[in-house]
């Protein structure tokens, strides 16, 4: 099989082309670490660990394993008595596919969409008060991410050492520390609303004068 990538997924080229979003390989890798899983269960594990950086809607958790299974990518087994809920498993194919995709670069950095940056951006409408009360926000959200990242490491570590699933935890306690810092900065020093130039040519008239 060939793939190809772009921003927005992943394509297996087979007699039809299949075409896997984020989402599609996110179910696949799931329940490839998870074992046989529900629509639920991967909710819960989505919860607690990709949803920190990657969110995304979990109500798509619910339609997309049954895709995959059509697809041949899953198979599914409903429940006979009780909840009748519907356990999923990864097939060979749901296996070469993920294989597939995890070899293939994103080839972009992160994308960053964050409403206080965009207030920031325009924050010359802003009062100082009004902009020192937003950094002091988010100062305080990054400080209770730390907080979450704390409990998470205190519940994992034991069980799972430095591998490679805690290593994604360690850049999220980076790039929140990175983003308590800025704010704080902010907070502590807002800048002015006007441009300030520095090290600017001083006129001619003043340099003669200055001789």
């Amino acid at each position: 099989m060939n793939q190809t990538m772009s921003n927005h997924g992943f394509s297996i080229a087979a007699r039809d082309t299949l075409r896997l979003s984020p989402v599609s390989c996110l179910v696949l890798g799931l329940i490839g670490l998870r074992g046989p899983s529900t629509p639920y269960d991967l909710k819960k594990a989505v919860g607690r660990s990709v949803s920190y950086f990657w969110p995304f809607p979990h109500s798509q958790l619910y339609g997309e394993p049954e895709r995959l299974a059509e697809a041949g990518l899953l198979t599914c087994k409903t429940e006979q008595i009780g909840r009748r809920r519907k356990l999923y498993r990864l097939t060979r194919k749901g296996a070469a596919a993920l294989k597939q995709w995890l070899r293939t670069s994103p080839g972009e950095l992160f994308e960053m969409r964050d409403m206080a940056v965009l207030q920031l951006f325009f924050s010359e409408f802003m009062s100082e008060a009004d902009l020192v009360a937003l950094a002091n926000n988010q100062v305080r959200l990054a400080r209770e991410r730390l907080l979450t990242y704390a409990q998470i490491e205190r519940k994992y570590m034991p069980r799972m050492g430095r591998n490679r699933r805690m290593a994604s935890l360690s850049l999220g306690v980076r790039m929140a520390n990175v983003y308590l810092e800025f704010w704080d900065e902010i907070a502590r020093r807002p800048p002015p609303a006007e441009a300030v130039v520095e090290n600017a040519k001083k006129p001619r008239g003043s340099l003669r004068r200055a001789r």
